[in-house]
């Protein structure tokens, strides 16, 4: 079984790379701007690329502009692994103990 990668958004706080790998080491968790990951100040298309030829699911809170990005991605025949959206002011830990606790979910759904 594969391990997750995730790519944090610049936006994301680094707090929040070193909860989930607190959570679970065996998880890759890169945020844009670290050795190996799209540098700081990359665009949205240009992300959404990486994600997909490099097989990670983005976090982010870019609810303004990745929406529209993330739907030319698609209507260009491009894919994503996946897109995680936090609610803003809101932690990883919240949204892990909140969204998933007790829960088996399936993929794809």
């Amino acid at each position: 079984m594969a391990r997750p990668r995730y790519l944090l958004d610049e936006h994301i706080p680094r707090a929040v790379q070193r909860q989930l790998l607190r959570r679970d080491f065996r998880i890759e968790v890169l945020a844009v701007g670290d050795p190996g990951a799209p540098p700081a100040g990359t665009s949205d298309p240009d992300i959404l690329v990486w994600i997909e030829e490099n097989g990670y699911i983005l976090v982010t809170e870019n609810r303004r502009t990745l929406p529209g990005y993330l739907k030319a991605h698609f209507e260009a025949g491009r894919h994503v692994p996946g897109v995680f959206w936090l609610r803003p002011g809101v932690s990883i830990g919240e949204v892990i103990a909140e969204e998933f606790q007790d829960q088996a979910l399936y993929l794809p759904l």
